[in-house]
């Protein structure tokens, strides 16, 4: 299992680098509209739609290093003030319910990417991007945060990890 989790690790950090890519592509492509349409007073085809697509990749794929990096947002007043017993009884609560959650719309984006993938969908505009392309980050970011989510689980059920990163000595 402490292969697995190495695995799922690394993976969630080349989701971070993809992620990063992602968005400073979106930003050298926003600069190159700028460009385009201000200067050589050409109209934007593609550049809108990429770069929409683009952020909402980056953050289906970033999730999975969001979540190895504990960056999410949390509210921890409850376990602040908990025993440690509680504390890891919510932690694997939270962790099984987002687990659930996730594998749930992992399934249901496979079926949506497939979708799109086989019968050819395209965006209306003129640039008639095939939407596969965009649709498959959220199956690969999703299926990859359920991975991490299955990691953190198994961290926290063998002590390698303490719930919500607080120790027992940890009180207001």
């Amino acid at each position: 299992m402490q292969h697995y989790v190495r695995i799922v690790h690394l993976l969630s950090r080349l989701c971070g680098i993809v992620a990063v890519l992602l968005i400073l592509l979106s930003i050298l492509i926003v600069c190159q509209m700028i460009f385009v349409r201000a200067v050589l007073g050409q109209s934007a085809i593609w550049q809108t739609e990429f770069v929409t697509f683009a952020l909402i990749a980056a953050t289906f794929i970033g999730s999975p290093y969001v979540l190895l990096t504990r960056g999410h947002v949390n509210v921890d007043l409850i376990p602040l003030y908990a025993s440690q017993r509680v504390r890891m009884i919510l932690a694997f609560v939270a962790s099984a319910g987002a687990l659930l959650f996730c594998t749930v719309l992992f399934v249901q984006s496979l079926f949506w990417w497939h979708e799109a993938y086989h019968f050819g969908f395209v965006t209306s505009s003129m640039w008639r991007a095939r939407l596969w392309i965009p649709y498959s980050a959220l199956p690969v970011g999703v299926g990859i945060l359920v991975l991490q989510y299955v990691a953190d689980i198994w961290a926290l059920a063998t002590g390698r990890d303490l719930p919500f990163g607080l120790r027992p000595e940890d009180r207001p």
